[in-house]
């Protein structure tokens, strides 16, 4: 009888079982992840307690050296007085990826703000838990005093030869720097303004972002103090592209793509930023100020405003082709990864002669659309997804030559954009 039960009792189990199996492998997916994202969210905790505030986040050493700067005249900027007299520029998110590079969320005269200021330090480990840092001057010691506003106009007028190019624009370019440079409009130029617009001007993001300007897709610059400036609130970013740099290496390709796909805005709202994207790369390729090339082309820079159009996140790995040939031009090498700027800006390497040539493998737009093949084909329209693939392929097959470059290049570009602005015309997404 005590048989006859436990047969029953199995035969009973038996459905459920088979069903727990069927079920078990898209179980087992789930945990997976979960136990992925756990490890991340607590490696991201363990480092932001150990290592962010005591290296990464310094936005009070920012503060107490230029304000300390300002106290004693060295420096001038138009937001000098609400950061140090009347405490009117609110720090908050630390958002640093590195030490050098302090960057904040903050507000400023009701606006969400971000706040960016570079620390050089010469700190052995051992000073380092017993003083406040502090940065060596060296971005404050031009011009010095005596120098005319005729010889600051040539000075700043052969920085930008150096870092833009021979450009028949520049002139222009160097009579915005004196404006700006005179930060509290009595239409001259002090000491001070001019050691604080020249300092600015050394640092490579607001050189782009001054170049930049008048171009939509470029954070706008608020204000500044010294070297510290203001721009425009963070854009908004898909949540996996907006891990912490940490993080990011540890995140395998297949998990960041079902993550981006899961997370990430709809697909009609990732084409409007596309397309956003694709004009960013008009915009560096025809720039009032020479070309600039992308030399980190990630998903992490694909910012967006709240109604979905293409900000940059991040001007810090776009570099003005003068500066990258001066770079690549004659540096020695083995093989073509050591013809490389940045992360992705590679030059072939002549290996006869073992030096690098001047000219890019891969031009900005082939580089975005390798980039946009795992942003926009998951989960694109049914009748969309195998042209616009054809369309993506041809794209990231594009070289860097002269010759291609010109036509080529903009007819890909342009029929990316119509046939992406065809899809969400006349909806709601465009």
């Amino acid at each position: 009888m005590r048989r006859l039960r436990r047969l029953a009792h199995l035969v009973l189990l038996c459905p459920f079982s088979k069903g727990l199996q069927g079920r078990l492998p898209g179980l087992r997916v789930k945990y997976v992840l979960l136990v992925w994202l756990g490890i991340f969210a607590g490696s991201w905790m363990v480092y932001l307690h150990y290592s962010s505030y005591s290296e990464l986040c310094r936005g009070h050493v920012c503060q107490v050296v230029i304000c300390d700067q300002y106290r004693k005249g060295i420096i001038s900027g138009s937001i000098c007085r609400d950061l140090c007299e009347l405490h009117k520029v609110e720090w908050r998110t630390c958002l640093s990826s590195a030490p050098g590079q302090q960057v904040y969320s903050g507000l400023w005269q009701d606006k969400e703000v971000t706040i960016k200021c570079g620390i050089e330090e010469a700190l052995n480990s051992k000073a380092r838990s017993e003083a406040v840092p502090r940065r060596e001057l060296v971005l404050f010691d031009k011009p010095t005093r005596g120098t005319s506003i005729k010889e600051f106009r040539e000075m700043t007028l052969s920085f930008l030869k150096a870092n833009l190019g021979d450009l028949p624009s520049l002139p222009a370019l160097v009579g915005q720097v004196l404006l700006m440079a005179d930060f509290n409009k009595d239409s001259r130029v002090s000491l001070a303004e001019a050691k604080s617009v020249w300092a600015l001007l050394q640092r490579n993001e607001f050189l782009l972002l001054l170049s930049l300007q008048e171009k939509e897709h470029a954070s706008r610059l608020l204000g500044c103090c010294g070297d510290l400036y203001l721009t425009e609130g963070a854009p908004h970013g898909s949540w996996p592209a907006a891990l912490p740099p940490l993080l990011r290496p540890l995140l395998p390709p297949a998990l960041h793509r079902a993550l981006q796909q899961w997370f990430g805005p709809a697909w009609p709202w990732r084409a409007k930023i596309a397309i956003g994207l694709l004009e960013f790369v008009e915009d560096l390729f025809h720039g009032s100020y020479g070309t600039f090339y992308m030399c980190e082309t990630t998903l992490a820079n694909v910012g967006h405003t709240a109604t979905y159009d293409f900000k940059m996140a991040d001007l810090q790995q776009v570099a003005p082709e003068a500066a990258v040939r001066r770079f690549l031009q004659g540096r020695h090498c083995e093989q073509s990864a050591d013809c490389t700027y940045g992360r992705d800006c590679r030059a072939p390497c002549d290996r006869l002669m073992r030096q690098c040539k001047g000219d890019l493998i891969q031009p900005n737009l082939a580089k975005v659309c390798e980039l946009l093949r795992d942003y926009l084909l998951p989960g694109a329209p049914a009748d969309l997804r195998e042209e616009l693939g054809k369309q993506l392929r041809t794209c990231t097959t594009l070289s860097g030559l002269a010759s291609q470059v010109e036509a080529h290049h903009s007819l890909v570009l342009s029929h990316l954009k119509t046939l992406l602005w065809k899809k969400i015309s006349n909806t709601k997404y465009s």
